[in-house]
């Protein structure tokens, strides 16, 4: 035990010099807000609604999300503050466990949870941006598909140019330092949630829809249209049946299981304020208050959001929405044709802001990695400006590699290798979040002695509540999004070959 606490006190007493500690609670609430609020909150509604199928469900998802992601931002407070460096949650793993654990992290949130997210996000703002400028468009090819074996391709559209093109801006412009990354976040996390605002105000107050209120409420818990819910391999057909939302207690927990893939993914990332720490001006603080404060924040506005589409669509319009663009349809029954163009001016600003803030915090996580060997040395050094900039090229270039790679489908056509990390992060996420929240037990055993100038809320009833829902929403996505929850298993567990040979590097060097 004492070679633990002596090995903590040497870890954390290791200076980060270079760093400029200029992110005060205001700003990074706004980190923690503009990351989670992306595109996710006008589109995912749609998928929800056909999943549980009735107004109660598309609400209850939210409020389900709601309650695990504040819980687990008030769990993380207890880490943050014990752990106040840069890297955030590869840190708590670290400490918590082993090495080992830490490097899985940051191998899976590079590969998949960090970078993944980001491509998903720049292809929703290249895809909102041709709402204004029709040639930005998914079929304009640059360089036609390009088949890599029978199940992948790929290819350069006009669409994923201007997202790559998205990348490139932003990367380069959080090189500058954190200073104008923190400005470009205020900024545009103002102006999304100001636009999220409107949309709630429009919804509920100014373009409510007297028979879609009738419709949604007289019927709140009647399941309607609900999609069926297949296992997600043949071999557990014979097992476990098709069910859906009117399938009893087990469809209905099915149901919302499958649904938290879409919420769970837009309210996530609530944690990249941690991975900045070295860089907040009174991290102990400051960082479970941003966590705290940006999740209630996101969470209250995105129930409000899911009100408003009640208020105005009936549920059946909300499940069918054209390209599942619930918002807009939303702001067409408002404003006409004209909805459209301002649901897209929305959603760009959107985007922009929460790849902002991924992309700043991100690469934190990579330097963080490198400075204890387990990385590319040079991601470990810090420009003339203070900030990771090889950590956020070395990113950059992997988000656009992503945003290239296609998937072949059986008809011929093709689809996008992000649109599956929707399902591979979310799952990843989770294994990932209920071992760090597990962690906060692990560390009150073997560091009793350690300074905490925050404790976990609810202790220790509400983090063994996140772990539980946790494993429960991993268990259904294992049944019944088999085929893309295990990727998302294998690329984490991939990362123990790569971790035992950066560690013999490490120890040859």
């Amino acid at each position: 035990m004492a070679d633990l606490e002596s090995h903590a006190a040497q870890t954390m007493n290791r200076e980060e010099s270079g760093f400029i500690r200029a992110i005060g609670l205001f700003d990074g609430t706004m980190i923690v807000v503009g990351s989670m609020i992306g595109s996710g909150i006008f589109i995912v509604a749609a998928d929800i609604a056909r999943q549980t199928g009735s107004a109660a469900g598309v609400l209850f998802a939210w409020i389900i999300t709601g309650l695990l992601t504040i819980s687990a931002a008030l769990s993380y407070g207890e880490l943050a503050a014990l752990f106040p460096r840069a890297g955030g949650q590869y840190i708590y793993l670290r400490e918590a466990y082993s090495p080992l654990w830490g490097f899985l992290y940051g191998w899976t949130l590079f590969l998949v949870i960090q970078t993944g997210t980001i491509a998903a996000v720049a292809i929703g703002f290249a895809r909102y941006l041709g709402v204004l400028f029709p040639a930005i468009s998914p079929q304009a090819w640059i360089i036609h598909p390009i088949n890599l074996g029978s199940k992948y391709a790929i290819s350069l559209s006009v669409q994923q140019f201007v997202g790559i093109l998205m990348i490139v801006l932003i990367t380069f412009l959080n090189t500058l330092g954190v200073q104008l990354g923190k400005w470009i976040q205020n900024i545009f996390t103002s102006a999304k949630a100001l636009s999220l605002v409107g949309l709630i105000v429009l919804g509920i107050f100014v373009g409510r829809n007297h028979a879609a209120i009738a419709d949604n409420f007289s019927h709140f818990w009647t399941v309607r249209n609900a999609q069926p819910i297949e296992p997600g391999a043949n071999f557990l057909r014979g097992l476990i049946p098709t069910v859906t939302a009117a399938s009893g207690f087990f469809g209905l927990f099915v149901a919302f299981g499958v649904a938290q893939v879409g919420s769970l993914f837009s309210a996530d990332a609530w944690n990249n304020i941690g991975f900045t720490a070295a860089e907040v001006k009174n991290p102990k603080r400051d960082v479970a208050l941003s966590m705290a404060f940006g999740t209630i924040i996101v969470i209250t506005l995105y129930c409000l959001a899911n009100l408003a589409y009640l208020f105005a669509l009936p549920l059946a319009q909300i499940q069918n929405a054209p390209d599942d663009r619930v918002a807009t349809a939303a702001l067409n029954a408002i404003f006409g044709p004209a909805g459209a163009v301002i649901m897209a001016i929305a959603i760009i600003i959107s985007t922009f802001g929460c790849n902002n803030g991924l992309i700043l915090a991100g690469s934190r996580v990579a330097y963080a990695m490198a400075k204890d060997g387990l990385f590319f040395r040079a991601t470990g050094k810090l420009n003339s400006r203070g900030v990771p900039g090889v950590a956020l090229v070395y990113q950059g270039i992997w988000i656009a590699i992503l945003l290239l790679l296609r998937t072949r489908k059986p008809d011929g056509t093709y689809g996008n290798l992000y649109s599956d990390l929707l399902d591979y992060v979310v799952f990843s996420v989770l294994i990932f979040y209920a071992l760090t929240i597990a962690g906060i037990f692990v560390l009150r055993k073997n560091r009793r002695q350690a300074e905490r100038p925050y404790r976990a809320f609810g202790y220790p009833f509400l983090p063994a509540l996140y772990i539980v829902a946790a494993l429960a929403i991993m268990f259904v996505l294992l049944l019944y999004k088999t085929q893309t929850a295990w990727p998302g298993l294998v690329i984490v567990l991939l990362g123990v070959p790569v971790y035992w040979l950066w560690s013999r590097k490490k120890s040859a060097a």
